[in-house]
């Protein structure tokens, strides 16, 4: 039999996606660690899921050789939970992150730019929602005034007390990247963040031979240009590995049920046990427990906010909801 027969018919081969650049994949192979890369067929779906990218970094996929000399994802294994948002505020689509991960971790950020708490509460409402631990960290401490300081501790306490770590990290000066290593080690994170946040800093200072490009930031918008402009899976020296994706401008949420988007708020969720109906929706139904406890402060305003933004795209616009007090 011919070589090229002998890659025909051999068996399909299994591995990790470690890199997605929108038209190839690369390939870790399980049997020798290999990298490989890979296509896609045009007409390749996952059933069930609509998504932009229907391969991932951190899939485990089977590859075959094909005719042409190439290889092919070909299969996708079950995945243990993905993170998704939607492709863009007009699409009904979704763009899958990453899968098979331990950690979504958000990098963000008090100034150049500024990170709206709403797009925090979406990532994090999202984990949330396909079952993944979060974490949240404030880079760029080293530019911090004493004024960002105080916002600094109040965000602190905010997630902390929810459930969520929080760090104060800077690449620059170094303080907080050991509880970023303790953070990450021996786990696949998920590194995301909006574009200028120094996600690429950050992993250039874990992981010194990285060489990620780094921007600067726009003196108009005060907003990151994006330097990473592929999905990739990056090896820790002291265990564990970092997926780095592209600087993501905005975070719409899909397929939340309105009713189901309190869960995705373990405060609000709590604290919505006492409602006097199970199905309260904490926007003005007698007997609500909820707003009681954001007039109180016993729930944050603005994560309360956030919780009505993702109830009316839950809900396609019908609802325009508003704070009832």
């Amino acid at each position: 039999m011919s070589t090229k027969s002998a890659k025909q018919t051999a068996p399909p081969r299994r591995g990790r996606v470690i890199r997605n650049t929108g038209s190839a994949y690369t390939v870790r192979l399980d049997s020798d660690g290999a990298m490989i890369n890979c296509r896609i067929k045009g007409n390749f779906r996952i059933k069930g899921i609509r998504t932009t990218n229907p391969v991932a970094v951190g899939d485990i996929v089977f590859v075959s050789h094909a005719a042409d000399d190439a290889d092919y994802i070909t299969a996708i294994e079950p995945r243990t939970n993905y993170i998704i948002r939607r492709a863009s505020n007009l699409s009904k689509e979704s763009h899958i992150l990453a899968s098979n991960i331990d950690r979504a971790i958000l990098v963000a950020t008090l100034r150049e730019p500024l990170t709206p708490t709403t797009f925090i509460d979406r990532f994090l409402a999202t984990a949330e929602a396909y079952n993944i631990p979060a974490a949240l960290v404030l880079n760029k401490c080293d530019m911090w005034d004493d004024d960002d300081r105080e916002l600094a501790a109040g965000i602190h306490y905010l997630y902390t007390s929810i459930g969520y770590p929080t760090l104060f990290v800077s690449a620059l000066s170094g303080e907080g990247l050991d509880s970023l290593r303790d953070l990450t080690r021996d786990r696949l994170s998920l590194l995301a963040g909006n574009s200028g946040v120094g996600k690429s800093s950050l992993i250039n200072a874990l992981v010194p031979d990285a060489g990620l490009r780094t921007g600067e930031i726009s003196d108009i918008h005060h907003t990151g240009m994006h330097t990473t402009t592929f999905s990739e899976m990056i090896t820790l020296p002291y265990g564990g590995e970092i997926i780095d994706i592209p600087g993501v401008k905005g975070f719409g949420t899909i397929d939340f049920e309105p009713e189901e988007v309190s869960h995705f708020f373990p405060e609000i969720f709590a604290i919505g046990r006492d409602c006097r109906f199970g199905n309260c929706r904490h926007t003005g139904e007698p007997g609500c427990a909820v707003i009681p406890a954001v007039e109180e402060h016993r729930i944050a305003q603005s994560r309360y906010a956030s919780y009505l933004s993702i109830l009316e795209e839950a809900t396609g616009g019908e609802d325009k909801y508003r704070k009832p007090f």
